[in-house]
This record gives structure tokens, sequence and C-alpha cells, in this order.
């Protein structure tokens, strides 16, 4: 994408924050099997969906910059799994502090930290000590996509060969990925399986979502220009796979065109990673936060309103002051995240320079971004 005009951390930051608004809802039972919580729950499936397209489209083009396998994975990792750890480490120390001396306690963190540490929160989802008698007894329900990206992330550089080994038949191996996707979705529940459920909603069925991301990549210069028509196209796309279920299949299309019109039509610059990227940490910091407000009663004492405030100005908070303390110091200085943050002190430099004052700002080298 280069230089190119976007709105895309803005995109992100909006669907972590519709994600946040539904597990706040859900887990404080403000509208406990009602219509507005099914509502929601809809809105953070097509957000969730959504961070899919998106990531294919920003990791495949990241691989395809990359020098070496190496490179690729180390841009990831950096980018990942230093808020990840943190986010997993700080309610195991709270569930070590208010559980020690209980039986079982440590064997049970321990167990906690095995599993979410490689990803595997469904394995252990629950902490001693920690929101036992709530609604939804899980320290932190939205990681779940989390293996889901890092299997996608462990994929691609396999998907890019063989997609590369078919040349002018690239086109074709993406197809088959896409139907292949879309029979996982419709096939699995049918069978009646274990867990059918759950797997339906894992890396194959969600396969498709990826694969229009990395289409997009391949297809940018071409469809961006084009970015009303595709806002116009995709959002009817979307309501008549939302209004048909049978028309699934229309979904993607549907998100995909919505996400290219909202972020690459001609406007506003919406520049949401200027103070700090903060979408990633407003996803992975919600749910713990959220759930240990209700432990508190804040929710009770406050209402549903008063709660989803208090919960979001700490949300944001902590979001904050994961991305300046941990997940920006964890990047390579010629991240596009890092520069996007930068960008307010490039811009105090220039002004700066033109009064005859130079701040010896040094700002990095205009990189793609990873």
């Amino acid at each position: 994408m280069g230089t190119t005009f976007n709105r895309l951390d803005f995109v992100r930051l909006v669907l972590a924050s519709f994600v946040f608004l539904y597990h706040t809802v859900a887990l404080s039972a403000g509208s406990e099997g009602g219509a507005f919580e099914r509502e929601l729950s809809i809105l953070a499936e097509l957000s969730i969906q959504s961070f899919f397209i998106v990531s294919g489209l920003l990791v495949y083009g990241s691989l395809e910059r990359s020098s070496s396998i190496a490179d690729y994975a180390g841009k990831r990792i950096r980018r990942l799994y230093p808020a990840y750890a943190v986010v997993i480490l700080v309610p195991a120390l709270f569930s070590l502090l208010v559980s020690f001396g209980s039986e079982g306690a440590v064997s049970g963190i321990f167990r906690y930290l095995a599993a979410n540490l490689v990803f595997l929160n469904f394995l252990e989802p629950n902490l001693p000590g920690l929101f036992e008698q709530q609604r939804f007894s899980e320290v932190n329900g939205a990681l779940w996509t989390l293996k889901i990206e890092v299997m996608f992330y462990l994929a691609l550089p396999v998907l890019a060969w063989i997609l590369s080994r078919l040349k002018s038949a690239w086109w074709m191996g993406l197809a088959a990925l896409t139907v292949g996707a879309l029979v996982w979705v419709r096939l699995i529940p049918v069978l009646d399986l274990p867990f059918s459920q759950q797997l339906a909603r894992q890396l194959p069925g969600q396969m498709m979502f990826f694969a229009a991301g990395m289409a997009l990549w391949r297809l940018r210069h071409h469809i961006l220009p084009r970015a009303r028509l595709c806002l116009f196209l995709g959002t009817a796309a979307l309501y008549v796979s939302l209004l048909i279920p049978e028309l699934y299949s229309l979904r993607v299309l549907g998100l995909t065109g919505l996400l290219v019109g909202v972020a690459f039509t001609p406007g506003p610059n919406l520049n949401a990673a200027r103070w700090g990227d903060v979408s990633y940490g407003v996803y992975i910091v919600h749910f713990p936060i959220v759930q240990a407000l209700i432990a508190l009663g804040v929710f009770e004492t406050l209402g549903l309103i008063g709660g989803i405030g208090a919960s979001a100005l700490l949300v944001f908070a902590a979001s904050y002051g994961l991305w300046w303390w941990v997940e920006k110091p964890s990047l390579r200085r010629d991240s596009h995240y890092r520069r996007a943050s930068e960008e307010r002190a490039y811009d105090e430099r220039v002004r700066n320079d033109h009064a005859g004052r130079d701040t010896g700002w040094d700002r990095d080298p205009d990189t793609e971004p990873t």
C-alpha cells in the first residue's frame, strides 16, 4: 500500500470497540438473552470477521515485503506477543494473590499459563479465585481469535508458496481456499460432532475472510481507486447476506467492499494511531477489565450505561499504557505502527524548523507498513 491514503488504523479501533461493547453487555447481563444483546453479538461477529480480512490484507503484504521468513516471523512476533504475554501474566498474578494457600490454586494457575501462553485459551480459560460466580467465568473470552490469527500467520508462507507455483492460476487457488472454507462452515454443524459449532468457526471456516484480504492486496491498485463503488456494493451485499442466511457466502464480499469503502474513500484522515495504536490493546484487555468491574459491583452501582463508561475509561487507559510501555518498544523502528504515532512529533519538528528552531528530531525512514 505504501503511501496510499487509508484509515485502516481507525477501522481497526472501531472494530475492537464494537467487540468491547458486546462483551460488556453480555458479561454484565445488561440485556441477558434480549434482542439488544443478540444484535450486538452479530455486530461483534462481523467485526471479528472484518479483522480477519484486514489481517489477510496487511499480513500478506508484510510477507511479500519481507526479506526472509525469519524477517516475516520477527515482525509478527514483535507485533503480537509482548502485549499478549502481559495480558496473560497480569490476571495470573492477581489470581495468585487472591487464591494463595487455596487447594489446587498453584496447579490451576500453572495450567492457565501453560495453555494461554501458547494461544490455547480453550484448554484452560479460568483462573482460581477470579470471576467464578459471574455469568461467564472466563478470564479473557476474547482471546480465541488470537489462536486463529497465529495459525494463519504460520500457514501463510506455505499458502503463499503454493499459490505462487500456480502462476496464472493463482486466483483459482485462492477461490479453492474460499470454497473450502464455506464448505467447512456449512458441513461441520450438520455432522453433529462434539463441539461442532466451535469447530465450524475455527481457521478452515475463517479462511475465506483471510483469503479476501489476500485478494485485496493483489488487486489493490485496481480496487482502491473505486472505493466509493466498493462501499455501495459491499453495503448491499452485506445487507442481503444478513437478510437471507442462505446467502452467507455474500458476507465476505460485503464486508470486504465495506472495509474498502470506509478505509480508502477520500475524506477526513481520521488517523486513529496518531496518539498511539491502541486498537490491539482494546481488543485484548477489555474482557478481564469488564469482568473485574462486575466482580467489584461497579455495574450494580452505576447501572449498565455507567458501567460501560467506567469500563471504557479503564480499557482505553490500559490500552494506551500497553502501547507506550510494551507494544511500541517491542516494534522495529521502521514499523508503520511506530511511525503513525510519531507523526505528531514530526509535525512539531516541521513547525519548529519553520520558526528557526531545530528540535533534533530524526524521523524514521518512509518504509512500508508492517
